[in-house]
């Protein structure tokens, strides 16, 4: 019989393999109305999905040191159901090429 895994590989184990990627939340239905907003814990973080005025769904990750500002995460809504991307490889900014609005699409892997 193997021996249960330390805490610190408990950790790594869930930094690499399983924040990686597109996780689920909830329904866009759980938040229908502008300054609607809903605290989950993913793999142990607690995230804030809101949707402000224009309608937009946005997530934020809740940050425990002080004077910290919520960390936006990236966030998308397929079919219905809100995905959040915990990855901070995934988080890259882009400058836009042209002068005109930049238009992001996210697909969730498993969709």
């Amino acid at each position: 019989m193997s021996t249960p895994p330390d805490d610190r590989s408990f950790r790594r184990e869930m930094a690499t393999a399983y924040r990686s990627g597109w996780h689920f939340i909830d329904l866009a239905t759980a938040i229908p109305h502008s300054g609607d907003s809903l605290m989950v814990t993913v793999f142990g973080e607690p995230v804030v999905v809101t949707r402000d005025e224009d309608g937009d769904v946005r997530a934020y990750r809740c940050l425990r040191r002080p004077r910290g500002a919520p960390q936006p995460v990236r966030c998308a809504i397929r079919y219905g159901m809100i995905f959040v991307n915990l990855d901070q490889r995934d988080h890259r900014l882009v400058e836009p090429e042209t002068s005109g609005p930049l238009t992001v699409s996210a697909t969730p892997r498993s969709a």
